[in-house]
């Protein structure tokens, strides 16, 4: 019996739009940054990150990571804004609070 994909749900939208800003503010081709991932270590087609930039691929969190760092930014500069208003608001701490809480 054949899966069906999962859909991509509202963060990996928003992590496919920025990675696509990100990189053509940075004057990079999906070719170059491709590359760059590639180097880093993570190998990634253009065709894949196209897929990814258009959010017809999911980015799993190495992708996500490599990429961040192929465009010299924090991971977490790819990922949406939640303290203000979503799942993370009721917890009522700081990033350090939470990081102590989810590694003890």
């Amino acid at each position: 019996m054949a899966s069906r994909p999962v859909e991509i749900g509202p963060a990996g939208l928003h992590s496919a739009r920025a990675i696509e800003c990100i990189r053509l503010a940075r004057g990079l081709t999906q070719h170059q940054l491709a590359a760059h991932c590639t180097a880093l270590g993570r190998p990634m087609t253009n065709t894949a990150l196209s897929r990814t930039e258009r959010a017809r691929r999911r980015c799993d969190i190495d992708d996500l990571v490599t990429i961040a760092a192929a465009l010299r930014i924090a991971p977490v500069a790819l990922l949406p804004l939640w303290a203000a208003h979503g799942p993370v608001s009721h917890f009522g701490g700081t990033l350090d609070d939470i990081q102590g809480a989810l590694l003890g």
